[in-house]
């Protein structure tokens, strides 16, 4: 192959590729061999008519295009290899054209690396959270876990708010069962909100072995079947149970942990959540001095780069939402909006994130990082435990360059971080520390409002939809990057 007409204009790099004769006759008889089968040509049995035959009626370019594609990718990646640049995004292949001698002749263009220059990244100042341990935060940890252990028992009284119910019930709308509205041996909380408002109320009271006529309004926004309508549950009490709390003192810490006194426990907590807390305002900090330190970069960051990152997001979504069972149109049903919009709220983070990536690449050129072949050994061992994985699998899938720019990148951030400057006090709204998420999601029978497309028939009346996850606006390891392997 050989590449001619390079051309660098507005941040964008243009060029051509040929491809000798032999080799576009290949492909296209490739593409003509596979595509055959399918083709009729009146005369022939379907698939058995030649090539030359096929030509003639359809046109001598008729496998052209399919030819083109499949030399590219490798015509792509010889251009760029000549050119010696770096380039970003997808490649456009803006034309193609047949010469006399037979000689392909493909026109690329894409984008460049962007070329950045580095501003201010030592001695920035940012806000830094509070790591102090609080009393009332100790006992809220203690609490946690004496309800983790708490034992639930039959009592013989009526139900009230915390108790948990075991109920089979039935429900009607029109006097008509509906789908979803029937279930046996259902454990209830009462007050949990896990049914529809007004449900779990009506419970209070109730004894085992009592009968119970439950009449509830579903939400405006429920499935199109229920939404906005009146029903009426029958309901069956088969047990009442309450939760009993163990008391805290030296034998609850000697069940629950290796100490043998609760003080001990309890600053063994401490000590936990302290840690925690150093953590989480450490990682804060180092994100708001990177975000200072990105906002001084001076850079275009190509819309390619950009659009890049969006789609590898989107697919990486894709696969999660594959592995729960799931579609991503489904999951936009579940969050009110589409493909679209939801690429238009990922730009925002995901070019901060880019910014925040080249800066680093930046502080690391400027202070002459190195990696070490051992400090890529110790990564790759580290990979492969938290992966659960053997390390030469590992290897396989992780090149040694991917590893070695992650260190350099890492050690770039910590630069930053160990020249920052505390403060004590937030300076803009982003730094304000957020409230930590709920981290357990519970399945909930006919509860929170659900949207209609993602309701479906049930033994029991269909759950409440889990929250979405929220997406991590930390900066990745790598930005995007096309470069022809050597």
């Amino acid at each position: 192959m050989e590449t001619k007409n390079i051309e660098k204009k507005d941040g964008k790099v243009s060029f051509q590729v040929v491809v000798d004769a032999q080799a576009f006759e290949t492909a296209v008889n490739k593409a003509f061999l596979k595509n055959k089968k399918s083709i009729f040509v009146p005369g022939f049995r379907k698939g058995k008519a030649p090539r030359a035959v096929v030509e003639g009626m359809y046109g001598k370019d008729v496998f052209h295009e399919e030819a083109v594609n499949s030399l590219a990718f490798e015509a792509y990646q010889e251009g760029v290899k000549v050119t010696g640049e770096r380039t970003v995004g997808d490649p456009a292949l803006s034309d193609y054209q047949v010469e006399a001698d037979g000689s392909l002749v493909i026109s690329f263009e894409a984008a460049l690396y962007p070329e950045a220059t580095l501003g201010e990244y030592k001695g920035l100042s940012a806000y830094k959270p509070s790591t102090l341990v609080t009393d009332a935060e100790v006992d809220s940890e203690l609490a946690g876990v004496q309800r983790r252990n708490a034992r639930i028992v039959s009592v013989d009284r009526g139900a009230k708010r915390d108790d948990t119910v075991n109920i089979d019930f039935d429900g009607y709308k029109d006097g008509k069962r509906f789908a979803g509205g029937k279930g046996e041996n259902h454990d209830l909380k009462l007050g949990s909100g896990a049914f529809v408002p007004g449900f779990e109320d009506q419970l209070e009271g109730a004894k085992a072995g009592d009968q119970v006529e439950v009449k509830v309004t579903f939400p405006e926004n429920y499935a199109k079947e229920l939404a906005g309508a009146d029903a009426v549950f029958k309901v069956k009490v088969n047990e009442v149970k309450e939760t009993q709390l163990p008391e805290l003192d030296d034998e609850f810490a000697q069940d629950v942990s290796e100490f043998d006194t609760l003080e001990e426990y309890k600053e063994s907590l401490r000590k936990e959540l302290q840690e925690k807390k150093q953590e989480r305002a450490d990682n804060e900090f180092r994100e708001a001095l990177l975000r200072k330190a990105a906002d001084n970069l001076t850079v275009e960051i190509p819309d390619a780069m950009v659009e890049r990152r969006v789609s590898d997001e989107m697919e990486e979504l894709s696969r999660r939402c594959a592995m729960q069972g799931y579609t991503l149109q489904t999951y936009f049903q579940s969050m009110g909006m589409n493909e679209q919009l939801y690429r238009s709220i990922m730009r925002p983070n995901l070019t901060t994130q880019i910014r925040v990536e080249l800066t680093l690449e930046k502080i690391a050129e400027a202070e002459n990082i190195t990696v070490t072949e051992d400090e890529i050994a110790a990564e790759y061992k580290k990979m492969a435990e938290n992966y659960g994985m053997e390390e030469d699998k590992v290897r396989e899938i992780v090149s040694a360059e991917i590893v070695e720019r992650d260190l350099k990148l890492q050690k770039a951030g910590d630069v930053v971080f160990s020249a920052g400057v505390a403060t004590d006090k937030p300076e803009t709204e982003e730094e304000k520390p957020a409230g930590e998420e709920k981290a357990a999601e519970e399945e909930k029978p006919a509860g929170e409002e659900k949207p209609a497309e993602e309701e479906k028939p049930a033994e029991e009346p269909a759950p409440a939809k889990k929250p979405a996850r929220k997406r991590s606006t930390k900066a990745k390891a790598a930005p995007e990057e096309k470069k022809a392997e050597e």
